[in-house]
């Protein structure tokens, strides 16, 4: 079993602020921390005006800024041996590429508000291609330490639209926002329901110590599969539907009404998993209000993996493993979270059973010769700051 430790906000900032001396020379202005995130319910809904409930993680990014005093952007990572160079002007779609697409994309979607150039060093706990959003994390990290340097005077409001722009339209990566969103406006303690049709956000209490459960996140190590054009896909098909219906969005719409005048079955099925998605979301949030985070929750988590594995068709052997094994080991409930194909389940345990939940899952992977899952810890965390 493979768990992954959290990294204390001292270390990560320690980590980023070392990486920065070793590549710069002398000390940063300061250390940025913005968090990861998982999904408690709420997938694929984003997109079709939905409601999503998800909560930050103790697993963070780091960043460690310096100002220049010229229009030039140097940024390293200690999770890889390529750095980038460039003057901000230079930053459009495309370039750069790769990893430094996030963080320069932060700096161009901010230049209009009168930042400069900067240097900066990344240090992050966040597994990469776990579906645990580093990349937010990256963003939101960044768009604060340019905020405060450059006393933007600014809310976070900006900061994360910034972050989604650099996502969107430099690194060309699709979000509809949830993940910067909750980088940005986590609570500890709490899950954030953000409702994509409005934008408005309210913290709901996620108190698992009262509800005697552990959250725990699992990720698969799938290997990457060429799944371009899914995601692209399943947002055709329900523009698809909205046409054939005469509506915007299906939040609202009653299943039974909707599923009447669609003909096509498997536009059917994408309807049907967001409609009751975004139901189960509405039932989660009125659970976790009244303090229950037990097994009418778990009910939901599992209802909405079997929604995606069989209406929206987003699952892997991976996931439907792990959910299945978490399950038969005891579990409240689990489900797939982040696009799917791939990625992390999100398993309800009472708090007595987790080892043997790990054990099963860990178990039920290597008889299918899957990958061996890495554990995650999901306290919920608090949101980006500044930690000196």
């Amino acid at each position: 079993m493979t768990w992954l430790d959290v990294v204390a906000e001292e270390d990560l900032a320690d980590g980023a602020a070392a990486l920065f001396r070793s590549a710069f020379g002398g000390e940063p202005d300061g250390v940025w921390i913005a968090p990861g995130r998982v999904n408690l319910i709420g997938e694929h809904i984003d997109y079709a005006g939905g409601l999503v409930l998800p909560f930050a993680l103790p697993y963070a990014t780091a960043v460690a800024v310096r100002r220049r005093e010229d229009t030039v952007m140097r940024a390293v990572s200690t999770h890889t041996d390529e750095s980038w160079t460039g003057e901000l002007a230079e930053i459009g779609p495309g370039t750069p590429s790769g990893w430094a697409a996030y963080v320069a994309g932060v700096a161009w979607a901010l230049q209009e508000h009168g930042i400069g150039g900067v240097d900066v060093a990344v240090h992050s706990s966040v597994p990469v291609g776990s579906g645990l959003s580093s990349s937010a994390a990256l963003e939101c990290s960044f768009a604060l330490a340019l905020s405060e340097l450059f006393d933007l005077q600014v809310d976070r409001n900006i900061l994360i639209d910034a972050s989604i722009r650099a996502e969107n339209e430099i690194a060309g990566a699709s979000t509809g926002g949830m993940d910067q969103n909750i980088a940005m406006s986590a609570q500890p303690g709490h899950a954030l329901l953000l409702d994509c049709l409005d934008g408005s956000t309210r913290q709901i209490p996620l108190d698992l110590d009262a509800s005697g459960t552990r959250l725990l996140v699992i990720d698969t190590n799938a290997p990457h599969r060429l799944v371009d054009g899914q995601y692209g896909a399943r947002r055709k098909s329900l523009d698809t539907a909205y046409a054939e219906l005469g509506v915007t969005t299906l939040r609202g719409l009653d299943l039974e009404q909707t599923a009447s005048r669609l003909v096509d079955d498997t536009l059917l099925s994408r309807v049907r998993h967001v409609i009751s998605e975004i139901g189960r979301v509405e039932q989660a949030a009125e659970l976790l209000d009244r303090g229950a985070a037990g097994s009418e929750l778990g009910e939901l988590m599992t209802a909405s993996h079997v929604s995606l594995r069989d209406d929206y068709e987003v699952s892997s052997p991976e996931l439907d493993s792990a959910v299945d094994a978490a399950l038969r080991a005891g579990a409240h409930g689990a489900r797939m979270t982040g696009g799917g194909f791939g990625g992390s389940a999100i398993a309800l345990v009472p708090s007595d059973i987790v080892d043997a939940v790990v054990v099963e899952i860990d178990s039920s992977a290597a008889r299918a010769g899957l990958p061996q899952p890495t554990f995650l810890r999901a306290e919920p965390a608090g949101s980006a700051h500044r930690f000196f």
